[in-house]
């Protein structure tokens, strides 16, 4: 059992705050829509029970493909008839990764106390997120399970596609920033000091160009550990900091407006978004908690925070179109077909044409990325090496001058 803070709205339209007991997320909802109160934010402010609490932050995450796997197999077995817990039992058994065999040992032995799936399900938020609990919370309210885990499985299969289409884009680019520092470093550590002995057994004066090199060359030659340090600090302390809240929405902010990457995280955000809202809503998820769970697992603090605002807005009553025209992170195409997804009642299917839309979309701007920034290494990596080459053929071209 837990204790969670509250914020909600009644259906007058006045803001409240309290506290409600639950045996998680999922129960503290349903009390309160019992209460005719429209749950805004949900905070645990203590948790009781020792089990519970070690299933929820000891468990490690596991990765998409796996949840993926598991989703469509859960979906084959209970739409051919087998009992949840039977199904249940056969995938942990047959399960390869251990995060999640362990996950479906405890959620069979949870429901066979009493619980729902769905209450057994939240207590493992590392392995099925609110958006997953949500959704197997309306399926079984509606009695149709089997339905709701087809369309997670979807759901799925189409996110890990778009990661694996932005991850795709950048193997060349990663493969041509190694082999540039590996060249880079095999020039300054092992060409340019036989040139600086050569120069100096002819005793000439060296150009200020072949200078700076040669000696930036002898810097890094006697202080690698340093410069390696200094290196591994800055990515330490980079990486810590952009896993802070602050550092997240950095990281976000810079990508989304970056003329580079911009165009590709905008539409996998907006798909992903999409995509999440039309399998909730078509799923009997109400629109406000619909648009919180997209928030919660949009993968983007610029889009979740547009959405919160757009939440707030719903909340009082207004259509969701308006607050999401008003968004410059949302392109008008999705405000205007949410709009007439409103007007016509079918709102979860314009929003599926929306994220369909937009799933194409993002491959053409990962091909269209892909083809920027390849040749903009490549040219970059020439460069490097044309400064260093002309720095150390400079003392040679003057003294062909002079002999000339």
């Amino acid at each position: 059992m837990a204790r969670y803070k509250y914020e909600a709205r009644s259906f007058s339209g006045k803001n409240l705050n309290g506290i409600v007991d639950a045996r998680d997320e999922s129960e503290a909802r349903v009390k309160l829509r019992a209460k005719q109160l429209v749950p805004l934010k949900l905070t645990v402010v203590q948790e009781q029970g020792a089990n519970s609490k070690k299933v929820s932050f000891l468990s490690p995450a596991i990765k998409s493909k796996e949840l993926q796997i598991f989703t469509r197999q859960f979906a084959t077995l209970i739409n051919s008839g087998i009992p949840i817990l039977d199904s249940l039992k056969i995938l942990s058994d047959g399960a390869a990764d251990k995060s999640i065999k362990e996950a479906l040992i405890q959620i069979r032995a949870s429901i066979e106390t009493g619980r729902r799936l769905s209450e057994s399900m939240v207590q493992h938020p590392r392995v099925f997120d609110s958006l997953y609990c949500n959704m197997i919370r309306a399926g079984e309210e509606a009695g149709i399970l089997d339905q709701i885990l087809e369309r997670l499985s979807i759901y799925a299969e189409k996110n890990e596609k778009i990661k694996n289409q932005i991850k795709s884009a950048f193997v060349m680019p990663t493969v041509i920033v190694c082999a540039a520092i590996l060249v880079v470093t095999g020039i300054i550590t092992f060409i340019i000091p036989k040139f600086a002995e050569f120069y100096r057994s002819s005793g000439k004066p060296l150009p200020m160009l072949t200078q700076m090199v040669v000696k930036g060359s002898e810097i890094f030659i006697s202080n690698w550990y340093v410069v390696f340090g200094i290196i591994l600090a800055v990515v330490y302390v980079l990486i810590n900091y952009l896993s802070t809240k602050e550092g997240k929405v950095a990281l976000d902010q810079f990508l989304i407006n970056s003329p580079i990457f911009g165009d590709v995280v905008q539409k996998s955000s907006v798909a992903r978004m999409s995509r999440t809202l039309a399998t909730l809503l078509s799923s009997g998820i109400n629109m406000i908690e619909a648009i919180d769970i997209a928030a919660k697992t949009s993968g983007n603090s610029v889009i979740e925070k547009a959405l919160y605002a757009c939440r707030e807005s719903v909340t009082v009553g207004k259509p969701f179109h308006l607050p999401l025209s008003r968004r410059k992170e949302i392109p008008q195409m999705v405000s205007q077909m949410v709009a007439i997804g409103e007007q016509s009642g079918t709102l979860d299917t314009m929003l599926g044409k929306v994220a369909d839309f937009y799933e194409d979309e993002v491959e053409n701007a990962v091909r269209t990325m892909t083809s920027l920034i390849e040749p903009l290494l490549m040219f970059g990596l020439g460069a490097v090496i044309a400064f260093i080459l002309i720095a150390m053929y400079l003392p040679i071209f003057q003294l062909g001058d002079t002999i000339g």
